[in-house]
């Protein structure tokens, strides 16, 4: 074989490796870490309005995107962990979903891949995960609910369903920063000015949520709020749900999930808007755009949910022109 033809044998060789290798790299998937301090069945919904507008933008999961999802099912300790998994996987951004606990540890595993909230209920400047809204200035942006804001238009939503109600028991987690805030600060002067009195009740855990709920019991308050709450609420909203019916008391709540499962009332933002919207700061970071530059994003949406069987189940009615306002009915 003269060295013509090698030379082209080789030559042609090397442009069909070149070739391939460029397909295999135009073929590489975007991966994105899930990482949720709840469990996979409370996440359902949220992950699926997601998908759904990363369809839209022409993402199809297991096809040109794919998902690693890590649950640390109310187990809080276990979120360094579960977020170093992800950053060992080297996953193209993390997608936290939860409060500031799930997006610190997130934060803490890794300076250099992208970190969006998905609706984080507290303020992330006064957390410390951003620098600004407008200049986040590190690897974490996406979007915050303005939840303790909402806490005195809950309480008068409240009010005017019950318009007997005098004296509200809060039950809030002292770990969650936001809950605290919301119970020393936004709750007394929203319950003054609607001539309502505030009982604050510490759950630090699930063992004793049912100590509080014994001395509820005896107390017999005449609502019950549950401001921002962090993964030990969302953990056991099916017992604080359950022990609302049994004591037949009208409840509100900063976390829609609750209300679907049998909680009276839920204000805030519309929550399936800020799950479709994860679906555009995925989409910018994966063409190049830096979190640092993204502003992290207010709700522009609220509902307003009343579920109508949870309210006949209590002996409650609930005035028509509040009915007539809300976004959602569940009957």
């Amino acid at each position: 074989m003269s060295k013509k033809v090698i030379c082209l044998t080789l030559c042609a060789m090397l442009f069909a490796l070149c070739q391939s290798a460029e397909a295999q790299q135009a073929k590489k998937v975007p991966r994105i870490g899930y990482l949720s301090s709840t469990d996979p069945a409370t996440e359902s919904a949220r992950v699926e309005i997601t998908r759904l507008a990363l369809r839209e933008l022409g993402y199809i999961e297991g096809q040109t995107i794919a998902f690693e999802y890590r649950y640390a099912e109310g187990k809080l300790d276990r979120l360094p962990e579960l977020a170093a998994e992800l950053v060992r996987l080297k996953v193209d951004i993390i997608v936290v979903a939860g409060g500031t606990t799930p997006i610190r540890a997130a934060k803490n595993a890794t300076k250099t891949i992208p970190i969006v909230m998905m609706g984080l209920p507290a303020d992330p400047v006064e957390a410390g995960l951003v620098d600004s809204l407008a200049r986040p200035g590190g690897n974490v942006t996406g979007l915050t609910n303005l939840a303790r804001e909402l806490g005195g238009k809950r309480l008068e939503l409240l009010k005017e369903a019950v318009p007997k109600v005098a004296r509200v028991a809060v039950l809030y987690d002292p770990t969650v920063q936001g809950s605290v805030l919301d119970v020393k600060e936004v709750l007394p002067v929203a319950a003054r000015a609607l001539g309502l009195t505030i009982q604050p009740w510490e759950v630090r855990d699930a063992d004793g949520l049912e100590k509080v709920f014994a001395a509820l019991s005896n107390e017999r308050p005449d609502g019950l709020y549950v401001p921002t709450s962090g993964p030990l609420m969302r953990a056991n909203q099916k017992r604080i749900v359950a022990f609302a019916l049994k004591s037949r008391l009208p409840s509100m709540y900063s976390y829609r999930e609750t209300v679907d499962a049998g909680g009276l009332m839920y204000y805030g933002a519309d929550l399936a808007d800020s799950y479709r919207r994860v679906a555009y700061y995925v989409d910018k970071i994966l063409k190049g755009a830096k979190p640092a530059d993204l502003p992290v994003e207010q709700p522009t949406k609220f509902e307003l949910v009343i579920n109508l069987k949870t309210a006949k189940q209590i002996g409650l009615t609930i005035p028509q022109s509040l009915l007539f306002r809300a976004d959602k009915v569940i009957k």
